[in-house]
């Protein structure tokens, strides 16, 4: 029903989304959407980022489906140039965007390597060059780039991955040197532990995609609206709190 949606903790703001047609990206639409935010999705996915912006309409949001690359700077800034012709600022941005494609160093899958880099890393990029004179202008925003537990510590067959998302860490606390007290705008590293989503079948080594279903059979991974919560934690605190840093395993998560 049309109505449901708004009048929350983030009703005015505008938040995009990168990596919004399913998981983690996905459950942040749904909740930022409850709290009030409008919002662009973005997504290579074009069929799944527009069935969700239908469902969420329905309920009262208003929001963007923009199909986007954020590999591709163009993409990138075409769909921020389209969430400001929409909405007029710009004042959360999501870099949820991944691929974890991984496998052992000595198989050199050198074209999934530089995959992970251009979407983990340089997409982040991308999307904050594009965002961040908007929000310097109007002298504050948010962004909250999605990590990993593997930005803290690599694992075997993740190496390269861990080494995108340690740069992800390394971003966001030089971000906040650079743009907090300076400009007002907050920056948050969410670093999930394992999460029940797509992401597991992006890896293409057989052993290794079987070896972790084993391993997690029986037990319990992170719901994908467990992370988006944290998020929520983070962007609607107080302007006066800049959550910087949250890490968040599965209970059943030994390492």
């Amino acid at each position: 029903m049309a109505g449901e949606l708004g009048g929350g903790e983030l009703e005015g703001k505008v938040a995009i989304i990168t990596g919004a047609s399913s998981g983690i990206g996905e459950a942040i639409a749904r909740l930022l959407a409850r709290e009030g935010a409008r919002l662009t999705l973005a997504a290579r996915r074009k069929e799944r980022i527009e069935a969700l912006a239908r469902t969420l309409e329905e309920q009262g949001a208003r929001v963007l489906a923009h199909p986007t690359d954020v590999a591709e700077q163009g993409q990138v800034e075409a769909m921020v140039k389209a969430t400001m012709d929409a909405f007029g600022q710009v004042d959360i941005l999501v870099n949820n965007a991944g691929i974890m494609p991984i496998s052992p160093l000595v198989e050199a899958q050198v074209d999934d390597w530089s995959r992970m880099v251009d979407v983990n890393v340089k997409g982040v990029l991308f999307a904050l060059g594009a965002v961040l004179p908007g929000m310097v202008g109007r002298g504050g925003g948010h962004v909250v780039n999605i990590g990993s537990l593997a930005g803290r510590r690599p694992f075997p067959g993740g190496t390269v991955y861990a080494a995108t998302k340690f740069a992800v860490r390394a971003l966001t606390a030089g971000m906040q040197l650079e743009l907090s007290a300076a400009h007002g705008i907050r920056v948050t590293d969410v670093q999930p532990g394992v999460v029940e989503t797509e992401l597991m079948d992006h890896i293409p080594s057989e052993p290794i995609r079987q070896g972790f279903a084993d391993g997690w059979r029986e037990r319990r991974k992170l719901d994908p609206e467990d992370v988006a919560r944290a998020v929520l934690f983070a962007l609607s605190s107080p302007d006066r709190v800049n959550v910087n840093e949250i890490l968040i395993r599965p209970t059943d998560q030994t390492t």
